[in-house]
């Protein structure tokens, strides 16, 4: 199971800084779906808050919000744009007695273990308060979808699988299942949340070559290639941008599932 897999999941703290420049942000509908009517003052854990992308922009609404973070680097990062943070997987992470009314997870939810992190998040939730996981999938334009397809499957169809990024070769709407199914499986054997539901919020991003192969650096599967297979990867990534003008705009979804405790 990827939670199980440590080196991948805590291998962005040596990108810390490029992946808080990089990485894309959430749309306001979602944070606004997310922390509900008068936010003002609503308590958040961020579990997996990374450098606090999403924290911000729930704290930026009114939200007080604690981020858990395994890794020391992403963690700093956070501070020193403002969120407050403890160290540790979510797994041993310690409330003390502290309770929220939402437990949040921006891009991170898969790196918990499916079946502790619910009964972990229902202990700190108040009753009525909500579980909410959400990830961003990308989908790249047609005619540089054709021009990369054919690298990716050459040098990496690892990655090309199962990549985030670019809406992975099972389809975007596949791997939206996916994700529900299987957080779903791990909240329905807690019994301590309602059925989980899954909405969608779509959104477009523009990106310049470079900063497009910033973003694929921060990309766990990608950071791990070997040194010299990643280089030509992102040099040949670069070069299919170049020929379609240096630039191009790609789709995106946020999914959301969302548990309420009982």
């Amino acid at each position: 199971m990827l939670h199980e897999d440590r080196h991948r999941a805590e291998s962005f703290g040596s990108q810390a800084e490029r992946y808080d420049r990089a990485r894309p942000s959430y749309p306001a509908s979602l944070v606004a779906d997310v922390l509900g009517p008068r936010p003002a003052g609503r308590r958040l854990l961020d579990v997996g808050c990374g450098t606090g992308i999403a924290a911000r922009l729930f704290a930026e609404s009114g939200a007080v919000v604690l981020g858990v973070e395994a890794d020391e680097r992403m963690a700093e990062v956070a501070r020193t744009r403002g969120t407050e943070v403890e160290v540790a997987t979510f797994e041993a992470w310690e409330p003390r007695g502290r309770l929220f009314e939402r437990v949040t997870a921006a891009q991170a939810w898969h790196w918990v273990d499916p079946f502790v992190g619910p009964e972990k998040a229902a202990a700190v939730l108040e009753p009525g308060g909500s579980l909410q996981c959400f990830w961003n999938v990308g989908t790249m334009p047609g005619d540089l979808a054709e021009l990369l397809d054919p690298v990716y499957d050459e040098l990496a169809p690892s990655v090309h699988q199962s990549s985030v990024i670019h809406g992975a070769s099972v389809g975007r709407d596949a791997l939206g299942a996916f994700r529900y199914e299987t957080e779903r499986q791990g909240i329905a054997a807690c019994d301590q949340f309602l059925e989980p539901t899954l909405d969608a919020y779509a959104w477009r991003q523009p990106y310049s070559r470079d900063e497009w192969i910033e973003l694929l650096r921060t990309h766990s599967d990608h950071a791990l290639l070997p040194d010299e297979l990643r280089a030509e990867l992102l040099a040949r990534v670069g070069a299919a941008i170049d020929r379609l003008g240096g630039s191009f705009e790609l789709s995106y979804e946020t999914l959301r599932l969302s548990a309420v405790r009982v």
